[in-house]
């Protein structure tokens, strides 16, 4: 019996061996899986964590302090050869100049004080030098001195960079004459000249200088222009000059100023008066303005111009530094207005230099404390003591990364300054500002310019404006559409009408957006331009078009009603909105003439102020609605779809219309899918680049009126990240902007996953 058994016994154990093996594998493979699905999680989690921590990496350095390095201090070069007038660096930090009430100009080693040359100025024999100005530094490094017979030397300090063989730089400084050696007769009564100011230009120069004379002449400005004339026959254009005579308001003129556009003269007083001059017409200066610039008992100590020239920056007793600039008022002039203040010390404000590519400035008071600002930002970057006593004179290098001083001890100190971006600041990025050549502070993105004196400006406010705004307007078309449709597909519809509709709308979800965003941008948005009044018709028309037919089709005999199956009465519709739209746009034409003066738009303009931009907010609501649909739609119908069929059973059975089923037991158990798909459509609308790239116009504005356009923190990045240079302020600006953009998605989908699970254990016991 035993032996008969044998072969049994023996196959047993083979298939228990064999069971054994493959449920071993099983398990292996169930582990594998698990580990697969931990790690892939896990590496999630650490890319997410990684693209946080390189955002900002990035953005960091836009917060950091400014930093000074004192490198090196020295006595004053050649120091017999006069007072310093004016402290001068060139671009690379190498060689500096000084230029004294001598005549003289001293250039020396930046670093080491060591001269390198020194040069005489033309000055006449016989004449004293009685002023001095410098140019605009547009002018690359032109100077003036004004003698003491009523002429004027015109001088400019340039430096010639030349490589050896062995690739070794050098700069070779030197003296020029833009208008000749010989001295510029200024005030033909050999007057000296007190006070005076110099613009240079291609084509014209122009003087102004306060003379010395009788007390009746203490208020007498001279202002002299020398055009170029070419002759036809000449080698050598000729000058043109042209005189005229200021009589200023008030007497005791402390200093001139001429703007870079040879347009515009300011004259200060000490005791804070401030003329405003029209030279554009060289011969009939017009007075354009006169106010007082600083407080009651106080006076100007110092003023210079912002970069640009399109501010002034006055200085006064009290240790404030205030910002004047030209603002358009409501009926279209301009007036100087301040615009900001810096309290930058206790004591009186002696020195204020201007940065030549940016938008800061340099101060010191008269304790030898130095402060570096910026002004639309309105940061201070970095205020230290570098003196040891009185400043005579400051220079911040061309590129703002080295700074010159010198006290009234002799000593003279370089130092190395850091400070990379100081254009950002958290007021400027998120508050108004009051930009140069605005008439109010406002929100403005606009990250470049042609001008190289243009004045940047990073506000993110409108960039998250446009992305809430096209997103509001995205879901408001795609919510309605995408959670009724899910609803009636998913408890309605019949299975095999289901089977057809659901990978229809999936499917429309592979579309590219730049196809989307391409047809919205160069079709949609022609078309509702051309058809407003059609598109709003629309919205009126078909619903009630709908509950029309809706009841209409209860009165139609029963037999004809039951020859449309269960669940397939939504094709009945397809027929009847097409009709009804049709019926919108033919209809709106007569509407639209005669209650509109046959122009929607135009009496949206004329009645209620409210303009149209053809790529706007409903454009980009109409197109990316679209884009968002499949993704709401499908992730609502399954959460719909998979209510367990005993609820809805259970509650018909006990009398509940299928309407009531839906509202009080299936929307409620899927309320979790349900949010969830909203979450994810919201996420997606938010993040979207190619439509509103494509279909808004790009316009950084804050406007609420769908028929404006907008800027999306997305779109910005697209289009500006290419453009801007690596680690400059703009480039991480930009990074900043998306940052921000994750960190709102981060926030706002962690709490959305809290709502969700509430949801999930306030609704699991039904």
């Amino acid at each position: 019996m035993s032996e008969l058994n044998a072969p049994i016994k023996k196959s047993n154990a083979l298939t228990n061996a064999a069971g054994d093996y493959y449920e071993r594998w099983r398990l292996l493979k169930d582990r594998l899986a698990r580990y697969a699905v931990v790690a892939g999680g896990l590496s999630v989690i650490v890319a997410v964590v990684l693209i946080f921590f390189y955002l900002l990496y990035v953005v960091f350095p836009l917060f950091v302090s400014a930093e000074a390095k004192s490198v090196a201090n020295y006595d004053l070069p050649e120091a017999a050869l006069g007072k310093t007038v004016l402290l001068e660096m060139e671009e690379q930090n190498e060689v500096a100049v000084r230029f004294t009430d001598s005549g003289q100009a001293i250039f020396f080693a930046a670093a080491t004080g060591k001269t390198i040359s020194t040069q005489a100025i033309a000055i006449p024999a016989g004449s004293q030098i009685s002023s001095f100005a410098q140019g605009s530094p547009i002018n690359e490094g032109v100077v003036v001195y004004g003698l003491s017979d009523g002429r004027a030397v015109v001088v400019k300090h340039q430096y010639n960079v030349t490589y050896a063989a062995d690739n070794k730089r050098a700069i070779t400084p030197a003296i020029k004459y833009p208008l000749g050696e010989q001295a510029l007769v200024i005030e033909s009564s050999g007057a000296a000249l007190e006070k005076i100011a110099v613009r240079v230009g291609d084509d014209s120069t122009t003087v102004v200088a306060k003379t010395a004379g009788k007390a009746e002449d203490a208020s007498k400005i001279r202002l002299v222009n020398f055009a170029k004339e070419q002759s036809l026959f000449a080698e050598d254009a000729a000058l043109k000059r042209t005189d005229s005579v200021l009589r200023v308001p008030t007497a005791g003129v402390s200093n001139l100023l001429i703007d870079k556009e040879d347009r515009n003269l300011y004259l200060f007083s000490n005791d804070g008066q401030l003329g405003f001059y029209d030279i554009s017409d060289k011969a009939t200066p017009v007075l354009k303005q006169e106010l007082n610039v600083v407080g009651a008992g106080q006076t100007i100590t110092s003023t210079a111009f912002l970069n640009g020239d399109l501010s002034l920056m006055i200085g006064d007793s009290t240790g404030l530094v205030s910002q004047w600039s030209m603002v358009r008022d409501n009926m279209n002039k301009s007036a100087l207005q301040k615009i900001r203040a810096f309290k930058v010390s206790e004591k009186p404000v002696v020195v204020i230099n201007s940065e030549q590519r940016r938008k800061g400035f340099v101060t010191a008071d008269v304790d030898g404390e130095v402060g570096i600002y910026h002004s639309t930002s309105e940061r201070q970057m970095i205020k230290e003591r570098m003196l040891d006593s009185a400043p005579v004179a400051t220079v911040l290098s061309p590129r703002a990364n080295a700074l010159l001083t010198q006290s009234a001890n002799g000593k003279m100190g370089f130092w190395s300054i850091d400070n990379e971006h100081p254009e950002v600041s958290l007021s400027s990025m998120w508050q108004k500002v009051w930009y140069e050549s605005y008439p109010k502070p406002d929100y403005i993105w606009q990250s470049s310019s042609a001008s190289s004196d243009f004045e940047p400006k990073y506000s993110l406010t409108p960039l998250v404006f446009g992305t809430l705004k096209a997103a509001f307007y995205a879901m408001l078309v795609a919510m309605p559409l995408s959670l009724m449709g899910a609803i009636y597909t998913a408890y309605f519809m019949s299975p095999k009408m289901r089977q057809l509709i659901k990978p229809t709308i999936e499917l429309m979800g592979a579309l590219p957006t730049v196809i989307l965003g391409f047809l919205a941008g160069l079709w949609l948005a022609p078309f509702v331009e051309k058809n407003l009044a059609g598109l709003f018709s629309l919205l009126m028309v078909i619903p009630l078009g709908v509950m029309i037919f809706a009841y209409l089709w209860q009165y139609l005999p029963k037999s004809t009603r039951e020859k449309v199956p269960e669940g397939w009465e939504g094709a009945i519709l397809i027929p009847v909105i097409l009709f009804l739209g049709w019926l919108s746009f033919t209809i709106s034409v007569p509407i639209e003439a005669a209650c509109f003066g046959g122009s929607l738009r135009d009496w949206f303009k004329t009645e209620l102020g409210i303009g149209y931009d053809q790529r706007n907010a409903l454009i980009v609501g109409i197109a990316m609605g679209f884009a968002v649909v499949p993704t709401i739609f499908s992730i609502a119908e399954d959460a719909i779809f998979s209510v367990p069929k005993h609820l809805t059973v259970g509650s018909l059975a006990l009398g509940a219309t299928p309407w009531q089923t839906m509202i009080k037991v299936v929307l409620l158990t899927a309320s979790p899918g349900i949010f969830s798909a909203v979450m994810i459509g919201l996420g997606r609308a938010i993040g979207e680049t190619m439509i509103v790239l494509m279909a808004t116009g790009n316009t950084p504005v804050m406007d609420m009126s769908v028929f404006q356009g907008l800027r999306t923190l997305a779109a910005n990045i697209a289009v500006e990240m290419p453009e801007s240079e690596v680690d400059s302020s703009h480039y991480r600006v930009l990074f900043l902007a998306a940052l921000v953009l994750f960190m709102f998605t981060f926030v706002f989908n962690t709490l959305a996953e809290v709502i969700r699970q509430r949801l999930r254990e306030k609704y699991s016991s039904l």
